[in-house]
């Protein structure tokens, strides 16, 4: 079972944040299992709100960075000062070095300040000058994008995208969550409400990613994710109807990405051990970033969901 501290953190964002809680639970999944993720959706329907709610509920520094044309990556890594007291460099760290990070609409900075968050995500690191510098144990990228604006953006490369663990799609909420949204703003408002956080340790959550590590996964479920991988490698094989629509398959991190986002998911479930519903659950946010699509796929108007959906029919579940 989850501890109590992560059972109470997830109450708290579906109390914060009405209306999303695919989004919850997958940030969530995210952290259990290491990563970092994507956040994709249309202004307004509380992607940044999430964040900022999860980082009162973690007792750890939290940053946001808005991302715009002008950002340099030192603004990102933090650069080294000349102290004339001393007449020496002396390095000031920037706003990576926090435990969560929002990097808010992550595709209105040009490809050097992308860039500079790819060894940070990658290795817990980052290098300026001749040095590099450790960030904390607990780090994490929640970044935000918008999909429907073009204009001054800068699409993400595939070995940016690749470091994401989770692209998550997030949508408009329901009418009946919309509503609860319009209560929720005015009782705000007119009562001034304050509900008191979780404020999780970072210990805690450190904790429960070596509990997450530990689920079982059985050499059924193991070939499962095997064999799910290998049909986006070899389509042929598995389903040749979408051949055609794939350039590039996933790499060995999004296998390894599948397997722990699975094994978080049990967790949250309260199982000791990863079903086939669990990799179900987590199958499109960990490879929709990951598919190169051909030039066919795009004329046909084929999407990674699309594809992904057709794999999950042709691989035969354990």
């Amino acid at each position: 079972m989850p501890n109590t501290e992560i059972e109470s953190l997830l109450k708290y964002l579906n109390q914060k944040v009405i209306g999303q809680s695919s989004l919850i639970e997958n940030m969530l999944i995210t952290m259990l299992a290491g990563g970092h993720a994507l956040l994709e959706g249309p202004p307004g329907i509380a992607k940044t709100r999430a964040v900022s709610m999860m980082a009162k509920g973690i007792h750890g520094d939290f940053q946001r960075i808005q991302f715009t044309p002008d950002l340099l990556p030192a603004d990102l890594t933090g650069s080294d000062i000349f102290l004339h007291e001393t007449s020496s460099f002396e390095f000031q760290s920037g706003p990576l070095f926090n435990h969560l990070v929002l990097a808010d609409e992550i595709n209105r900075a040009p490809a050097k300040v992308q860039s500079a968050l790819l060894e940070a995500m990658a290795e817990g690191q980052i290098s300026v000058g001749k040095k590099s510098y450790k960030l904390p144990t607990f780090f994490m990228v929640l970044a935000t994008q918008n999909p429907f604006e073009h204009e001054g953006t800068y699409p993400l490369p595939e070995a940016q995208l690749d470091r994401f663990m989770m692209h998550i799609n997030v949508d408009y909420p329901d009418i009946d969550a919309e509503r609860a949204v319009l209560r929720m703003a005015r009782e705000e408002i007119i009562q001034d409400i304050k509900e008191e956080a979780p404020n999780i340790n970072i210990e805690d959550i450190l904790q429960a990613r070596k509990s997450v590590a530990s689920l079982h996964v059985g050499e059924a479920i193991e070939d499962y994710i095997l064999h799910l991988i290998q049909a986006t490698r070899r389509p042929s094989e598995y389903a040749p109807a979408i051949a055609e629509f794939i350039k590039s398959g996933a790499s060995p991190r999004a296998t390894m990405s599948l397997e722990r986002c699975a094994q978080a998911h049990a967790y949250l479930m309260g199982r000791d051990f990863v079903a086939p519903d669990n990799v179900h659950f987590v199958f499109h946010q960990v490879l929709r970033h990951r598919l190169l699509l051909s030039y066919n796929a795009d004329a046909d108007n084929v999407t990674s969901d699309d594809i992904l959906d057709t794999i999950l029919e042709a691989v035969p579940v354990p």
